[in-house]
């Protein structure tokens, strides 16, 4: 009796999972993925089945697992084996064919039956004796020998009596990326700013998931076997239309993780972005920036009396203070795309910048791309070189460059602009002589700040020493 209980229990316990799917019988299981940027995916699965005391045996039918990573959320519960048999290929069903009888198609209409004696090297059998050395045609196999999803069968210990089965595991193929959009307003002192999470899925499918999207950098030091899974591109799709609740968040470990509203449905070729935020409103700060000349590194050469064309870098910094919706967020890494409306109030792009995962309080200043209408031109006026005594005996004689320069800066615009130009130097150097007096931001860079006229040119002028 207690035998057949155990065989009735195993029976019970078959979980179909349709690539993360459905339960035949109408039984669904519970699934919550957590998704990271780089592709990796934390597969939790609550199936209804209870597991016994003691021993339990599942097969369950699910593509993509990597069994080496499976384990059970449930303290109580311990994976003690797991066997895991892909989708079959031809060389699989034809080794699973050995000794049976199948029909090759040689062309069409034309049909010829064989028993497959062996696979390497081809060996088939027709049914006068003779042997064939190489395959008839192409096999046509009964359903028995093909597998056509991936089949796990597990053994679960459980150290006491479990009214569900959960499971989790490490997959691979679904992505999730941030995207913000800044429209900054007329008066350029003002930005609304919304952001949205893109989730791709290649090969994971679910009717109905829970999902978290996970912000952070997590290393990596195993990759997954590709078990030669099809990868087809999908989108996750939003089982229903999004409700006004935002995503939750909060801090795990070094991670933040958002936790969507609704859950999700992994649907091919189906988009959906997701909210991570109410709108909000932050002030923005523009900035004119002339890069400098100096190499942070080494040594600091001649450049010839020809003067060059300098980009002038366009940034925007929008203030995140605390105590405010937009500045109490920590926001994931992702791409900000800065818009500002023209005269007929049409929104262009006029910037695009990626971001690092940014704390909350922590402002975001990015650089939009180069200006259009202020320009700058730098030449060099001056260079020396000269050995300088070592700092004490036994060391080498040291080097000291003296280098001038000149910087022009034109604007062509209809308002008067600021500009700062900047030197940044790993190691021991100073502005010697400057006509703008020099700004020290901290030991490796200074800033001069120039202000331009409307339709006119300022010019700054500096020495640097450098020393090695």
């Amino acid at each position: 009796m207690r035998q057949l209980s155990a065989i009735g229990y195993r029976l019970s316990a078959v979980a179909v999972l349709a690539g993360l799917g459905v339960i035949p019988g109408g039984l669904r299981g519970q699934t919550s993925l957590s998704i990271y940027s780089d592709g990796r995916v934390v597969v939790r699965r609550t199936l209804p089945q209870g597991l016994q005391k003691g021993r339990n045996l599942l097969t369950l039918q699910i593509d993509a697992l990597d069994p080496a990573t499976l384990f059970s959320p449930d303290t109580a519960v311990t994976v003690t084996g797991a066997t895991m048999r892909y989708p079959s290929p031809a060389g699989d069903a034809l080794a699973r064919a050995v000794g049976q009888t199948l029909s090759f198609v040689r062309g069409k209409g034309d049909t010829l039956r064989a028993t497959v004696v062996r696979v390497d090297p081809p060996q088939y059998k027709l049914g006068d004796g003779r042997l064939l050395l190489s395959q008839p045609g192409e096999p046509l196999f009964p359903p028995e020998l093909v597998r056509s999803s991936g089949e796990a069968s597990l053994t679960l210990d459980a150290s006491r009596n479990r009214p569900n089965t959960q499971l989790a595991y490490m997959a691979q193929g679904v992505s999730w990326e941030a995207t913000y959009q800044a429209i900054i307003g007329a008066s350029g002192a003002q930005a609304t700013i919304g952001g949205a999470a893109t989730v791709t899925s290649q090969s994971l499918r679910s009717d109905s998931a829970e999902i978290q999207l996970v912000a952070g950098s997590i290393n990596r030091t195993r990759v997954a076997k590709d078990e030669g899974v099809r990868l087809q591109e999908v989108m996750i799709t939003a089982a229903r239309a999004a409700p006004s609740p935002m995503p939750t968040e909060q801090a795990v470990g070094e991670t933040h993780v958002y936790s969507l509203p609704v859950r999700l449905a992994l649907e091919p070729g189906v988009p959906v972005t997701t909210a991570l935020f109410p709108r909000a409103t932050s002030a923005v700060t523009q900035e004119f920036v002339v890069p400098g000349v100096l190499p942070w590194r080494g040594w600091m050469g001649q450049i010839g009396s020809d003067a060059n064309q300098v980009p002038v870098q366009v940034w925007y910094t929008f203030k995140r203070g605390r105590g405010s919706p937009f500045g109490d967020r920590p926001l994931p890494g992702g791409t900000v795309q800065l818009y500002q409306t023209d005269s007929a109030g049409r929104a262009q792009l006029i910037g695009e910048a990626a971001i690092d995962h940014t704390p909350a309080g922590k402002d975001v200043r990015v650089q939009s791309g180069d200006a259009f209408d202020v320009t700058a031109e730098r030449i060099q006026t001056d260079y020396s070189q000269e050995a300088i005594p070592p700092a004490r005996r036994g060391l080498p004689t040291r080097q000291r460059v003296t280098a001038s320069y000149r910087v022009t800066i034109t604007n062509a615009k209809t308002d008067a602009v600021t500009v700062d130009v900047r030197e940044s130097h790993f190691g021991t150097w100073r502005i010697t002589d400057s006509s703008v007096p020099a700004e020290k931001l901290s030991s490796t860079e200074s800033r001069f700040r120039l202000a331009v006229p409307a339709g006119g040119q300022a010019v700054l002028t500096y020495t640097v020493q450098v020393e090695s």
